[in-house]
């Protein structure tokens, strides 16, 4: 019998002036892609903890986490399924000099018509959609998160 497992992961908005912190990544090595800074949670990490190390990680950029935009769960036409929590979160710092994670090109700065004109090219639904609900207004504390 197969187990099923899904993705637990995170996401950050990071939204400076109209313009959107996106990566340009490979998608399983292969396909370049868009998303936003994200990646799986580390064992013992918050989820808020992982938004934060996976931006700086991706991007070069330090955050800070403000809010949960949303909890979204998807599952990729492959039959791989993900939930993902996607955090609202303000730039703090670059560090121009830091390598970026293996497989990302480069961090990218573009506006929500930039990203929806990007159609195919997003890594998947979820990238559009969480910025939409983030323009609708669409926040929540981050105690909505209990960790026992």
């Amino acid at each position: 019998m197969d187990i099923w497992s899904p993705h637990l992961t995170v996401a950050a908005i990071v939204e400076d002036a109209g313009r959107f912190l996106l990566v340009e990544e490979y998608a399983g090595g292969e396909e370049l892609v868009y998303n936003q800074p994200a990646g799986h949670l580390d064992p013992h990490e918050t989820l808020a903890a992982a938004a934060i190390r996976e931006t700086l990680e991706e991007t070069a950029w330090e955050i800070e986490v403000h809010a949960i935009v949303g909890i979204y769960y998807w599952t990729h036409p492959k039959g791989h399924t993900f939930v993902r929590t996607c955090f609202a979160a303000k730039a703090l710092r670059h560090h121009a000099g830091q390598a970026l994670d293996e497989g990302i090109q480069r961090a990218v700065w573009l506006t929500r018509d930039e990203i929806a004109a990007l159609g195919p090219k997003l890594r998947s639904p979820m990238v559009l959609r969480c910025i939409d609900d983030y323009l609708a207004g669409q926040r929540h504390s981050l105690d909505l998160f209990n960790y026992l």
